[in-house]
Parts: C-alpha cells; structure tokens; sequence
C-alpha cells in the first residue's frame, strides 16, 4: 500500500451517460428475447413486435428530451422564401462569400443577402406573413428571423440600397416586424403596409406608412407615422422631417390577371381607378413589363378612367398615379397585369373543364381539359403541352401567403375562347 494513502473510507465513482444506459439495457433485452425464442419456439411475432415498439418509444422520448432542452435555450432560427422572381435576382449566403441566382428553393436565413438587377424584382415571405417585394437595382440583408415558444416572431431587413414595398402580417402580440434603413429603425404594427426607399449617391432616405402604423427611431428621435405619413433625412441631418403624402388611386378595370378578348372592330379598353380626394389628375402609365423600364402609354388626364386603343395582342402592365393642385404625384399605385388575346366574330365558347386543384405549398397543380388544338393560357402565361385529346397539366409559378385568383383561358385558332375564374387562398 503507497505510503501517501491516508486511513479513512474512500469512495470512486465512473461517470455514466443516459446514452450508456439505454445502449446497455438494450443489450440486456435484446439477450432476454433470443434467450426466450430458444427456449419457447411457440414465442410469437407480436410479442417480439411489442417489445420493439416498447424500445422505440423509450429512444423517442429520450430524443424528445434532448431536443426539448435544446428549444429551452431561446429563440429559433427561422427560414424566409422566396415566391416571385422576375429579371435578375442574385442570393449571397450568410456561410458564402460566392453569389447565385436566386431560385425558389433557395431557403433566406439570418445574414443573407438579396440584390436585383436593374430589371430585376423578387417577393420573400416571411413565417410570421410579412412580405417584401424587392424592386429594381436594390439590395437588402435579413438582419433577424426568429420565433420562441410563445410563436412571437422577430424579423428584421435592412434595406441598403434601393426601394422596398412590404407588408407585415397579423402575428401575435409581442412580435417585432421591423425594416432598417440608414440608421433609422422602423418598427410596423400588424397588418400595415410600407415604403422603404434608400439612396445612398444622393443621401436621399425615405419610409412611407402606406397603410397602419409605424415607430420610426433614428438617433434617439422617435417620429409615429400613419396612413400616408412619411419621413425623410439625409446622413448629416439631425431630425427627421416628417410628411404627409397624397395617396394613390387604387386600379379597377382591367382586373389583375384578367384576360380580355378583342375583336378587328373592337371598341378601346377601358381604365379605371378609384377617385382620391385632394387629386386634381391622374398619370397612367402602361408597360410590357412589370419594372416599366419603357411605357407604351404615359398620359395625364383629369377623370378617373380613360379609353385607350391600339395596344395589340400580348400581355401589360398598368399602374397610376394622382398628383395635388401643386403638381406633387403620388408613389405609384398597385400594378395590374392583364392579356390582350384577339378573338373572332361571333364564335361560341369553347369547352373548358377543369379538375379539382391540388396544393402542394405555395404552388398550385391544374389539370384540365379542353377543345383539339386549342392552347390555352393560366394566368396570362402559356401551357407549354396541350396533348393531342385537349388535357393539359400545368404548374403554376409560386403564388404568395393569402388569397390569389387563377384564371385560366382556352382559345382556338379561329377565334373560340373560354375563361374560368377559381380563388385559392395560401396559408
């Protein structure tokens, strides 16, 4: 015995895992059971289908506790999508120092950053139902996306160049939904709806409540925004002025995504828009495409609809503008898309039937059925394969959080057409 052991009671323990334990008892149960198909070789089947359930459910709760301990530490990180691309759009990942082109699949998490092109726009959905569309030749970074047990949700987007519409869905109370720009943090109550513009040549930034309300913080200084106020500062300003906008029109006719069929000796479209107190005009403005880098009309007018002729087959975009007794326009309206499709002279609808239509996410699958030969639209976008019998089977695009309206139009070479309306609602 070593001289340097002293006389008393001396205990030793060995530090063993959960881990240890349930692999030994394993052991243990596994030796009982081919001890007891050797011994009984009447011992059934569901005997031995019992036992592994028991073993099953044992390693499911002591995974369950594992993961339980591991929600307990706070917050968890929470993914954005993607729902609508358009032009180009790249996607830098926070673990990345390499861009890629931005895709449906591509998951939007803490640090990640998304840049259109200059005819470029991409829609992202957050969990908490707040979406940022991301227009052209800007660039922001998700600064946060979160939820804790109590499903309050943090999400927070700096805007570092360029120009932001969002809208911030109806999450629980004490969840925070909020867009950076310059050093000024805007805070937006449930279902409001924003502008973020930021100019950093120019050192020109701008947020604008479009519809609830909004806390701006820059500084120390605390400015409450609501419908229609906006706020405005350059880099070296102290204060933040404080505006209040004319709002814009909102379009009626044509309807988003609505077909509208014209014949050689038809009449000019109309447009329509609600009229806006304080608005002495209107500026309409229509486009081939959806970041109206080129118009087709550009016109002023005192009323609050207008006939216009000569736009020939294809699709278009509409928005408009009102401006005050000053000459001051407002942001622009909503975008309307619509498809100018010809059609013939006294023909009779087609047939157009339709199944049941399958969710699978944020994407819609449509079969259906229609006339030999005829093609057939959804949405102003083209089926690629119409069979030989008149079925198609289609995949619509992405389609974001809420209620959408799918239209979908079968037309013949000589001029037959049909169109069906269905309402999906995306959760």
């Amino acid at each position: 015995m070593s001289s340097n052991r002293k006389p008393g009671i001396h205990i030793a323990w060995k530090t063993v895992t959960y881990r240890s334990v349930v692999m030994m008892v394993l052991g243990i149960v596994l030796l009982l059971l081919l001890g007891m198909r050797l011994a009984f070789p009447q011992f059934t089947q569901s005997g031995i289908r019992a036992a592994t359930s028991f073993t099953t459910t044992l390693l499911e709760r002591v995974a369950g506790a594992a993961g339980n301990i591991d929600q307990s530490k706070g917050s968890a990180s929470q993914q954005a999508h993607i729902t609508a691309l358009d032009g180009t759009v790249r996607v830098k990942k926070a673990s990345s120092n390499t861009w890629m082109a931005a895709d449906y699949n591509i998951p939007l998490e803490k640090g990640d950053v998304v840049q259109t092109g200059p005819e470029g726009m991409a829609k992202i959905v957050f969990n908490d139902g707040t979406n940022y569309t991301v227009k052209q030749d800007s660039l922001i970074v998700i600064e946060e996306n979160s939820a804790n047990e109590q499903q309050q949700t943090r999400v927070a987007v700096a805007v570092s160049t360029g120009t932001v519409d969002l809208s911030t869905g109806t999450y629980v109370q004490g969840s925070q939904s909020q867009v950076i720009v310059a050093g000024a943090t805007a805070s937006l109550a449930p279902d409001s709806a924003a502008m973020v513009r930021n100019d950093p040549k120019s050192d020109q930034h701008e947020i604008l409540v479009k519809k609830g309300s909004g806390e701006i913080n820059r500084n120390g200084e605390v400015v409450k925004l609501a419908d229609w106020e906006k706020v405005s500062f350059q880099s070296e300003s102290p204060r933040m002025a404080k505006l209040k906008e004319i709002g814009p029109p909102m379009p009626i006719s044509p309807a988003n995504m609505m077909p509208i069929f014209l014949t050689k000796d038809a009449k000019p479209i109309e447009f329509s828009w609600t009229q806006m107190a304080n608005a002495v005009g209107y500026r309409l403005r229509i486009s081939r495409n959806p970041y109206f880098s080129s118009t087709i009309v550009d016109r002023k007018v005192n009323t609050a609809d207008v006939l216009v002729s000569g736009l020939d087959q294809g699709a278009y975009y509409w928005m408009v503008h009102s401006f005050d007794a000053q000459g001051k326009e407002s942001i622009q309206s909503e975008t309307n898309r619509f498809t100018v499709i010809p059609k013939g002279k006294d023909t009779a609808a087609i047939n157009l039937e339709l199944e049941p239509f399958v969710q699978h996410g944020h994407v819609i699958e449509l079969t259906g059925k229609t006339e030999v030969g005829a093609r057939v639209m959804v949405n102003g976008r083209e089926v690629p394969i119409v069979s030989n019998d008149g079925t198609f089977h289609y995949f619509t695009p992405p389609l974001p959080a809420g209620e959408s309206t799918i239209t979908i139009t079968a037309q013949t070479s000589q001029g037959g057409v049909n169109t069906l309306q269905k309402k999906v609602l995306i959760q």
